[in-house]
């Protein structure tokens, strides 16, 4: 499914290099690529890697919920997110964002519309490489009232959309979103272990991005870094960093 722009310009997809940081700065990073667009045209995407183990959790969860969760006996670098969704653990999960600025089509339709076209394409790529998996189809209602709301722990249950294995049901792949004036941003990860540790993942990496550019009718090219404002990225990752933020819920 490919989201045109008629009559606008052509669409770029703009692939960053990889990077690893701490749960801070890369939630800083994913949301200054929302803020921050030196053309409307472009998209944004990028894969990136922890330097610690790593959790982070949705900007409405409620924190005391969040550390009942947490494993015992592990020093986490636990961050909140600015998008939604639940407690996600990215010690052994492959996770990646992407940004599509204001008026792009997938950008203007509903969440449950955009989730499912970013998953279409990631679930494509996962089967190119030998995963069975399958978009889940419906919600399902809860039994229990849970204060943490439908998206407490993020691999313990699927919700619509979700990438889950046409075997064992197990949920590979989940993500969150945040749209705001600037655009929509899009932070999704895939948990390794249910998807098979012995897969091609540099191959599964280049098939999603062209995959992702077909959707969004746009060319992907390899860029460089952007050169953001340091002292506003480092503001950034010191407010995500703070008690402040973490403990607002």
């Amino acid at each position: 499914m490919a989201l045109g722009m008629a009559g606008a310009r052509a669409m770029r997809l703009e692939i960053l290099p990889e990077r690893t940081g701490g749960a801070a700065e890369n939630m800083a990073a994913d949301f200054m690529l929302l803020q921050r667009y030196p053309r409307p045209a472009a998209a944004r995407y990028r894969h990136y890697g922890w330097r610690s183990q790593a959790f982070t959790f949705g900007y409405s969860q409620k924190i005391a919920f969040i550390r009942s969760q947490l494993p015992e006996g592990v020093a986490a670098d636990l961050c909140r997110r600015p998008t939604g969704g639940g407690l996600v653990d990215h010690r052994d999960d492959w996770t990646y964002a992407l940004v599509i600025p204001r008026g792009h089509p997938l950008e203007e339709v509903r969440a449950t519309q955009s989730y499912r076209v970013v998953h279409d394409a990631l679930a494509a790529s996962l089967r190119e490489v030998g995963v069975p998996v399958t978009l889940k189809p419906t919600a399902e209602p809860r039994e229990d009232a849970e204060p943490a709301g439908p998206a407490g722990v993020c691999f313990e249950r699927a919700e619509i959309f979700d990438v889950v294995h046409t075997v064992t049901g197990a949920k590979i792949a989940g993500a969150a979103q945040k749209r705001n004036k600037r655009g929509l941003l899009f932070q999704g990860s895939i948990w390794r272990p249910a998807a098979g540790e012995a897969l091609d993942w540099e191959r599964f990496g280049s098939d999603f991005e062209q995959r992702l550019a077909q959707v969004l009718s746009a060319e992907a090219a390899a860029v460089p870094w952007p050169d953001f404002n340091e002292e506003e990225m480092e503001g950034l990752v010191e407010q995500y960093g703070s008690p402040e933020w973490m403990e607002f819920r």
